[in-house]
Protein backbone atom coordinates (compact mmCIF):
# COMPACT_ATOMS: atom_id res chain seq x y z
CA UNK A 1 0.00 0.00 0.00
CA UNK A 2 0.88 3.62 -0.28
CA UNK A 3 3.24 5.76 1.79
CA UNK A 4 1.54 8.63 1.80
CA UNK A 5 -1.72 6.44 2.93
CA UNK A 6 0.27 4.75 5.85
CA UNK A 7 1.45 7.92 7.17
CA UNK A 8 -2.11 9.31 7.13
CA UNK A 9 -3.42 5.81 9.02
CA UNK A 10 -0.35 6.28 11.84
CA UNK A 11 -1.88 9.93 11.94
CA UNK A 12 -5.37 9.52 12.79
CA UNK A 13 -5.44 5.76 14.66
CA UNK A 14 -4.03 4.39 17.69
CA UNK A 15 -0.87 2.54 17.98
CA UNK A 16 -2.84 -0.77 19.01
CA UNK A 17 -4.48 -0.45 15.55
CA UNK A 18 -0.99 -0.33 13.41
CA UNK A 19 -1.55 -3.89 12.19
CA UNK A 20 -4.30 -2.77 9.88
CA UNK A 21 -2.01 0.31 7.91
CA UNK A 22 -1.65 -2.02 5.00
CA UNK A 23 -5.38 -2.94 4.65
CA UNK A 24 -6.91 1.03 5.17
CA UNK A 25 -8.62 2.40 3.04
CA UNK A 26 -8.74 0.07 -0.21
CA UNK A 27 -10.51 -2.58 2.04
CA UNK A 28 -13.75 -2.49 3.45
CA UNK A 29 -15.21 -6.07 5.50
CA UNK A 30 -18.39 -7.07 7.32
CA UNK A 31 -19.29 -8.94 10.17
CA UNK A 32 -21.20 -11.29 11.56
CA UNK A 33 -22.82 -11.12 14.80
CA UNK A 34 -20.55 -14.07 15.38
CA UNK A 35 -17.59 -12.46 14.50
CA UNK A 36 -16.67 -13.91 11.33
CA UNK A 37 -16.10 -11.62 8.31
CA UNK A 38 -18.81 -12.35 6.00
CA UNK A 39 -18.02 -9.84 3.37
CA UNK A 40 -14.79 -8.72 1.69
CA UNK A 41 -14.67 -5.64 -1.10
CA UNK A 42 -11.37 -4.47 -2.07
CA UNK A 43 -10.77 -1.63 -4.10
CA UNK A 44 -14.40 -1.73 -5.12
CA UNK A 45 -14.51 -5.14 -5.90
CA UNK A 46 -16.71 -7.81 -3.66
CA UNK A 47 -14.11 -10.96 -3.11
CA UNK A 48 -16.43 -14.14 -2.90
CA UNK A 49 -15.94 -16.34 0.80
CA UNK A 50 -16.32 -19.42 1.83
CA UNK A 51 -18.15 -18.56 5.65
CA UNK A 52 -16.73 -20.58 8.43
CA UNK A 53 -19.33 -20.68 10.08
CA UNK A 54 -21.29 -23.01 7.25
CA UNK A 55 -18.45 -25.67 7.60
CA UNK A 56 -18.63 -25.79 11.57
CA UNK A 57 -18.73 -29.84 11.68
CA UNK A 58 -19.47 -30.47 8.14
CA UNK A 59 -16.74 -33.01 7.90
CA UNK A 60 -16.26 -36.26 9.68
CA UNK A 61 -13.70 -39.02 9.81
CA UNK A 62 -9.95 -38.96 9.44
CA UNK A 63 -8.03 -36.27 7.62
CA UNK A 64 -4.69 -36.02 6.73
CA UNK A 65 -2.58 -32.39 7.70
CA UNK A 66 0.79 -32.41 5.80
CA UNK A 67 3.90 -30.36 7.06
CA UNK A 68 6.43 -30.03 4.97
CA UNK A 69 9.56 -31.57 7.29
CA UNK A 70 12.11 -33.52 5.49
CA UNK A 71 10.59 -36.74 6.86
CA UNK A 72 8.13 -36.49 4.75
CA UNK A 73 10.24 -37.84 1.60
CA UNK A 74 10.02 -41.26 4.36
CA UNK A 75 6.34 -41.38 4.63
CA UNK A 76 4.81 -44.31 2.03
CA UNK A 77 1.28 -41.86 1.29
CA UNK A 78 -0.36 -44.99 -0.98
CA UNK A 79 -0.81 -46.70 2.68
CA UNK A 80 -3.55 -43.63 3.54
CA UNK A 81 -7.20 -44.82 4.07
CA UNK A 82 -9.32 -44.81 1.13
CA UNK A 83 -11.61 -42.38 2.26
CA UNK A 84 -9.16 -39.41 4.26
CA UNK A 85 -9.52 -35.93 3.72
CA UNK A 86 -6.22 -34.17 2.61
CA UNK A 87 -5.01 -30.93 4.31
CA UNK A 88 -1.80 -28.74 3.54
CA UNK A 89 0.33 -26.17 4.75
CA UNK A 90 2.92 -24.08 2.64
CA UNK A 91 5.26 -25.98 0.41
CA UNK A 92 3.11 -29.47 0.92
CA UNK A 93 1.75 -28.08 -2.28
CA UNK A 94 4.62 -30.21 -3.83
CA UNK A 95 2.71 -33.53 -2.71
CA UNK A 96 -0.08 -32.49 -4.90
CA UNK A 97 0.61 -35.98 -6.70
CA UNK A 98 -0.17 -38.48 -5.05
CA UNK A 99 -1.97 -36.12 -2.65
CA UNK A 100 -5.16 -34.40 -3.67
CA UNK A 101 -5.74 -31.47 -1.47
CA UNK A 102 -9.38 -30.24 -0.10
CA UNK A 103 -7.90 -27.75 2.34
CA UNK A 104 -5.11 -25.22 2.39
CA UNK A 105 -3.59 -23.16 4.83
CA UNK A 106 -1.17 -20.38 4.18
CA UNK A 107 -0.73 -17.94 6.75
CA UNK A 108 2.69 -16.86 6.23
CA UNK A 109 2.91 -13.78 4.05
CA UNK A 110 6.58 -13.57 3.27
CA UNK A 111 5.73 -17.50 1.87
CA UNK A 112 3.27 -15.64 -0.68
CA UNK A 113 5.94 -13.83 -1.60
CA UNK A 114 8.79 -15.94 -2.16
CA UNK A 115 6.42 -18.90 -4.17
CA UNK A 116 4.32 -17.42 -6.35
CA UNK A 117 4.17 -19.87 -8.72
CA UNK A 118 3.35 -23.02 -6.00
CA UNK A 119 0.94 -20.37 -4.87
CA UNK A 120 -0.81 -19.37 -8.07
CA UNK A 121 -1.10 -23.20 -8.69
CA UNK A 122 -3.56 -23.34 -5.32
CA UNK A 123 -5.22 -20.63 -6.06
CA UNK A 124 -5.91 -22.20 -9.91
CA UNK A 125 -7.29 -25.22 -8.13
CA UNK A 126 -11.58 -24.79 -8.01
CA UNK A 127 -11.76 -27.44 -5.72
CA UNK A 128 -9.81 -26.21 -2.91
CA UNK A 129 -11.15 -24.37 0.11
CA UNK A 130 -7.63 -22.04 1.18
CA UNK A 131 -7.81 -20.78 4.26
CA UNK A 132 -5.89 -17.67 4.82
CA UNK A 133 -6.10 -14.29 6.19
CA UNK A 134 -7.29 -10.57 4.52
CA UNK A 135 -3.62 -9.63 3.81
CA UNK A 136 -2.77 -13.22 2.11
CA UNK A 137 -6.29 -12.84 0.13
CA UNK A 138 -5.11 -9.42 -0.87
CA UNK A 139 -1.66 -10.56 -1.65
CA UNK A 140 -3.29 -13.29 -4.01
CA UNK A 141 -5.08 -10.81 -5.76
CA UNK A 142 -2.84 -8.31 -6.49
CA UNK A 143 -0.02 -11.05 -7.67
CA UNK A 144 -2.49 -13.01 -9.62
CA UNK A 145 -6.00 -10.84 -10.13
CA UNK A 146 -9.47 -11.48 -9.54
CA UNK A 147 -10.29 -13.48 -12.02
CA UNK A 148 -7.23 -16.35 -11.77
CA UNK A 149 -8.31 -16.80 -8.28
CA UNK A 150 -10.43 -20.16 -8.57
CA UNK A 151 -9.92 -21.54 -4.80
CA UNK A 152 -12.94 -21.29 -1.99
CA UNK A 153 -11.42 -18.47 0.31
CA UNK A 154 -11.88 -18.99 3.95
CA UNK A 155 -10.97 -15.79 6.16
CA UNK A 156 -8.96 -16.89 9.36
CA UNK A 157 -7.61 -14.46 11.73
CA UNK A 158 -5.38 -13.99 14.25
CA UNK A 159 -7.42 -13.39 17.09
CA UNK A 160 -4.66 -10.80 18.55
CA UNK A 161 -4.49 -8.80 15.52
CA UNK A 162 -8.36 -9.24 14.32
CA UNK A 163 -8.70 -6.44 10.80
CA UNK A 164 -9.57 -3.30 11.87
CA UNK A 165 -9.98 -4.50 15.55
CA UNK A 166 -7.47 -3.53 18.51
CA UNK A 167 -4.27 -5.31 18.37
CA UNK A 168 -4.14 -8.06 22.00
CA UNK A 169 -0.51 -7.99 23.03
CA UNK A 170 0.70 -11.45 24.41
CA UNK A 171 1.21 -10.59 27.86
CA UNK A 172 -2.50 -9.33 27.85
CA UNK A 173 -3.92 -12.61 26.42
CA UNK A 174 -5.06 -14.20 29.45
CA UNK A 175 -6.64 -11.08 30.99
CA UNK A 176 -8.29 -10.40 27.60
CA UNK A 177 -10.02 -13.86 26.78
CA UNK A 178 -9.92 -15.22 30.22
CA UNK A 179 -13.94 -14.82 30.24
CA UNK A 180 -14.87 -16.22 26.57
CA UNK A 181 -16.15 -19.57 26.50
CA UNK A 182 -14.36 -20.32 23.56
CA UNK A 183 -10.90 -19.96 24.57
CA UNK A 184 -9.14 -22.75 26.65
CA UNK A 185 -5.99 -21.70 28.38
CA UNK A 186 -3.11 -23.59 28.94
CA UNK A 187 -2.76 -24.59 32.63
CA UNK A 188 1.26 -24.43 32.64
CA UNK A 189 1.96 -21.07 30.31
CA UNK A 190 -0.83 -18.76 30.88
CA UNK A 191 -0.26 -16.77 27.26
CA UNK A 192 -0.90 -19.84 25.24
CA UNK A 193 -5.06 -20.07 24.42
CA UNK A 194 -6.83 -22.75 21.89
CA UNK A 195 -10.10 -21.06 20.22
CA UNK A 196 -12.69 -23.48 19.67
CA UNK A 197 -14.70 -21.34 17.73
CA UNK A 198 -12.77 -19.68 14.48
CA UNK A 199 -15.33 -17.61 13.87
CA UNK A 200 -14.09 -15.28 16.76
CA UNK A 201 -10.30 -15.86 15.46
CA UNK A 202 -7.71 -18.64 16.58
CA UNK A 203 -4.60 -18.14 18.12
CA UNK A 204 -0.64 -17.52 17.20
CA UNK A 205 1.85 -20.37 18.43
CA UNK A 206 4.69 -19.62 15.65
CA UNK A 207 3.61 -22.24 13.67
CA UNK A 208 0.28 -22.84 10.93
CA UNK A 209 0.09 -26.27 12.18
CA UNK A 210 -0.93 -24.51 15.06
CA UNK A 211 -3.92 -22.62 13.14
CA UNK A 212 -4.45 -25.70 11.28
CA UNK A 213 -5.55 -27.69 14.16
CA UNK A 214 -7.99 -25.11 15.63
CA UNK A 215 -9.64 -25.07 12.11
CA UNK A 216 -9.49 -28.73 11.82
CA UNK A 217 -11.22 -29.30 15.18
CA UNK A 218 -14.20 -26.56 14.13
CA UNK A 219 -14.73 -28.63 10.92
CA UNK A 220 -15.57 -31.72 12.52
CA UNK A 221 -13.06 -34.38 11.99
CA UNK A 222 -12.29 -36.77 14.58
CA UNK A 223 -9.27 -38.26 13.42
CA UNK A 224 -5.83 -35.99 12.57
CA UNK A 225 -2.77 -37.80 10.94
CA UNK A 226 0.11 -35.31 10.71
CA UNK A 227 2.89 -36.28 8.70
CA UNK A 228 6.23 -33.86 8.42
CA UNK A 229 5.64 -32.22 11.91
CA UNK A 230 9.52 -32.95 12.86
CA UNK A 231 10.56 -29.52 14.57
CA UNK A 232 14.15 -30.90 14.53
CA UNK A 233 17.34 -29.88 13.10
CA UNK A 234 15.16 -26.47 11.75
CA UNK A 235 18.19 -25.31 9.54
CA UNK A 236 18.14 -28.30 7.35
CA UNK A 237 15.75 -27.62 4.63
CA UNK A 238 12.29 -28.28 4.13
CA UNK A 239 11.11 -31.46 1.85
CA UNK A 240 10.34 -29.10 -1.14
CA UNK A 241 13.83 -27.35 -0.61
CA UNK A 242 17.43 -27.69 -0.96
CA UNK A 243 20.25 -25.82 0.11
CA UNK A 244 20.22 -23.00 -2.09
CA UNK A 245 16.70 -22.33 -2.05
CA UNK A 246 15.80 -23.09 1.40
CA UNK A 247 14.13 -20.15 3.70
CA UNK A 248 15.01 -19.92 7.17
CA UNK A 249 13.25 -20.82 9.90
CA UNK A 250 12.47 -18.81 13.03
CA UNK A 251 11.04 -21.76 15.11
CA UNK A 252 14.31 -21.98 16.89
CA UNK A 253 14.09 -19.74 20.40
CA UNK A 254 9.99 -20.94 20.69
CA UNK A 255 10.02 -24.42 20.52
CA UNK A 256 10.28 -25.08 24.61
CA UNK A 257 8.39 -21.75 25.45
CA UNK A 258 5.53 -21.58 22.69
CA UNK A 259 5.15 -24.16 19.87
CA UNK A 260 5.53 -27.52 22.40
CA UNK A 261 3.59 -26.18 25.32
CA UNK A 262 0.93 -25.17 22.47
CA UNK A 263 0.46 -28.42 20.53
CA UNK A 264 0.10 -30.17 23.65
CA UNK A 265 -2.83 -27.94 24.78
CA UNK A 266 -4.41 -28.36 20.90
CA UNK A 267 -3.66 -32.29 21.89
CA UNK A 268 -5.72 -31.93 25.17
CA UNK A 269 -8.81 -29.53 23.59
CA UNK A 270 -8.80 -31.97 20.83
CA UNK A 271 -9.32 -34.80 22.56
CA UNK A 272 -12.09 -34.19 24.69
CA UNK A 273 -14.06 -33.39 22.04
CA UNK A 274 -13.20 -36.63 20.70
CA UNK A 275 -10.40 -36.05 18.16
CA UNK A 276 -7.51 -38.71 18.17
CA UNK A 277 -4.45 -36.83 16.51
CA UNK A 278 -1.63 -39.59 15.03
CA UNK A 279 2.21 -37.90 14.45
CA UNK A 280 3.34 -39.60 11.43
CA UNK A 281 7.11 -38.74 11.43
CA UNK A 282 8.85 -40.97 13.61
CA UNK A 283 11.94 -38.39 14.19
CA UNK A 284 9.46 -35.88 15.17
CA UNK A 285 10.86 -33.60 18.30
CA UNK A 286 7.13 -33.23 19.67
CA UNK A 287 6.72 -35.44 22.91
CA UNK A 288 4.76 -38.57 22.06
CA UNK A 289 2.81 -37.38 25.27
CA UNK A 290 1.31 -34.61 23.23
CA UNK A 291 0.86 -36.94 19.86
CA UNK A 292 1.86 -40.25 20.17
CA UNK A 293 3.97 -41.76 16.77
CA UNK A 294 2.48 -44.16 14.77
CA UNK A 295 1.90 -45.20 10.75
CA UNK A 296 -1.41 -45.01 8.98
CA UNK A 297 -4.35 -47.24 10.97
Amino acid sequence: MGTLTKQIYRYTHKRNMRHNENLWPYVKIRRAASGEITALNYRHHSIPLTRLSELHDQYSGSLLLTATGPSVKEIDFSQRPDDITTAGVNGAWNLKYPLDFKLYFIVDMTFIDHHTQMIKEVCASGNITLFTTVMGIIKLIDAFGYENIQCKLAIIEDICYQTYQPSVKRNHINHHFSNKANVVFSTTHPEIAFSTDICKGVFDAGTVVYWALQVIGYLGFTKIYIAGLDLNNLSAPRFYENEGSKRPSYLHDKLNGVVFPALKLASEVLAKKGVSIVNLSSLSSVPESTFPKQGFL
